[in-house]
C-alpha cells in the first residue's frame, strides 16, 4: 500500500497558513499579534516573539495539528525581560517549593536569558522538575541541562 503524505498539492500554502493563523487566534495562550506564519509545500515556519517558552511550544503544537502540514520549523524567540540575577533567584525559589527536588543538589548559572543547570539528582523526575522550573522563570530563552541522575 503506498504511503500518503498529509500534504496535498491541491491545498494552497496560503490556505494552510490561514488555517494555522485561525487556530493560533483561537488558542488563548498564544499571542497571535506577535506571530508570523510562512508555508512552503506544506512545511510551516513560525517566527515572532513571545514572553514564555510554553507559548512557543503551544504554537508549534497548534500548527502541527492543522490539516496539510508536513512539518514545522520553530523560529519563535522568547523575549528576554528580567535581569539574570532575578531569573536565578526565581528558579532557586521554585526549586525550594518542590517537595520532590533537593534544591541544594542543583546549581543554577545564568548568562542573560540562558540558564545552565548543573548537579546530581536521585531520579529522572527530579531532573524534569528542575528543567520545568527553569523554563517557568520569566525571561528564560534557553535551558542547558547538565544534571546527572545518580
Amino acid at each position: 500500500m503506498p504511503r500518503r503524505s498529509r500534504w496535498d498539492p491541491k491545498t494552497a500554502d496560503h490556505e494552510i497558513a490561514k488555517r494555522i493563523l485561525d487556530t493560533i487566534a483561537w488558542t488563548v495562550s498564544i499571542p497571535d499579534d506577535k506571530m508570523t506564519v510562512k508555508v512552503e509545500q506544506g512545511w510551516v515556519t513560525l517566527t515572532g516573539k513571545v514572553d514564555w517558552h510554553f507559548q512557543s511550544q503551544e504554537a508549534v503544537r497548534a500548527a502541527s495539528h492543522v490539516s496539510g502540514v508536513m512539518g514545522v520549523t520553530n523560529r519563535i524567540e522568547v523575549e528576554q525581560h528580567p535581569a539574570p540575577w532575578d531569573i536565578k533567584d526565581r528558579i532557586i525559589s521554585a526549586f525550594r517549593r518542590q517537595a520532590n527536588l533537593d534544591a541544594g543538589s542543583v546549581t543554577v548559572k545564568t548568562d542573560g536569558g540562558t540558564v545552565t543547570l548543573v548537579g546530581t539528582v536521585k531520579a529522572w523526575n527530579e531532573r524534569g522538575i528542575a528543567e520545568r522550573a527553569a523554563w517557568s522563570a520569566p525571561g528564560v530563552v534557553r535551558v542547558e541541562d547538565h544534571i546527572t541522575v545518580n
